[in-house]
């Protein structure tokens, strides 16, 4: 049955190569992030898109990783905090990591930017599969998505491994006691949900609060 909706096709802005991820910046303008790894501001009206901002950690860009999604922090009328989900490699082996920093009075660059999050495992040969959403909890905790890295065995139902995973966590990297699995410790204490293939939507229910995610594939 026909809803009698035309959709309508319209280019916002132009000049972004393979952007993965926005957030809303009081005023309107839009925080985007671009898969090769840079992450530039597009105005409100999407008529300019600024320089790559500077600080931006240095991102695994093959396959599907790169610099993945964005979110600001909920106190960042006051603290300015940004927060970046990227595929990271380290000795040649690849993962899902968040890092935050402080957007600068110019918006020209984040500042004092650390990573307060490294999924591990981390796999080689493989660039894909890396989740990488960011979502915010009423309760200001963080939940991060991370998919398994085709890793196509029983990682993503084991909670000794963070493959295929939503954790949550503190805005600082640390882990809340409250988590399902916490009395474990080790890995499995950022766990919030497991058994994931690749989550790569996300987004809290606007009545119940709930996270709800879409898997890719």
């Amino acid at each position: 049955m026909s809803s009698g909706v035309t959709p309508r096709l319209v280019t916002f802005a132009t000049g972004l190569s393979t952007p993965w991820g926005l957030a809303f910046l009081p005023g309107g303008d839009l925080l985007v992030t671009q898969k090769a790894g840079a992450l530039v501001i597009v105005s409100a009206n999407g008529q300019s898109v600024s320089a790559p901002l500077a600080g931006v950690p240095t991102v695994d860009a093959s396959g599907q990783g790169g610099l993945l999604d964005v979110a600001l922090d909920p106190a960042f009328a006051t603290n300015r905090l940004v927060y970046l989900a990227y595929s990271e490699l380290v000795g040649g082996a690849n993962g899902t990591a968040v890092a935050r920093g402080t957007l600068n009075a110019g918006r020209t660059g984040l500042d004092n930017v650390q990573v307060i999050f490294r999924q591990a495992p981390k796999k080689t040969g493989t660039s894909g599969h890396y989740g990488s959403r960011l979502v915010f909890r009423g309760d200001g905790t963080l939940f991060v998505t991370l998919g398994e890295r085709q890793s196509y065995s029983t990682e993503a139902q084991s909670l000794g491994s963070q493959l295929g995973k939503v954790v949550r966590i503190h805005p600082d990297g640390s882990i809340p006691v409250d988590n399902p699995f916490a009395a474990q410790g080790g890995l499995a204490a950022a766990v919030w949900t497991y058994g994931h293939r690749n989550p790569q939507a996300a987004a809290l229910h606007p009545a119940t609060g709930e996270l709800w995610v879409a898997e890719h594939g």
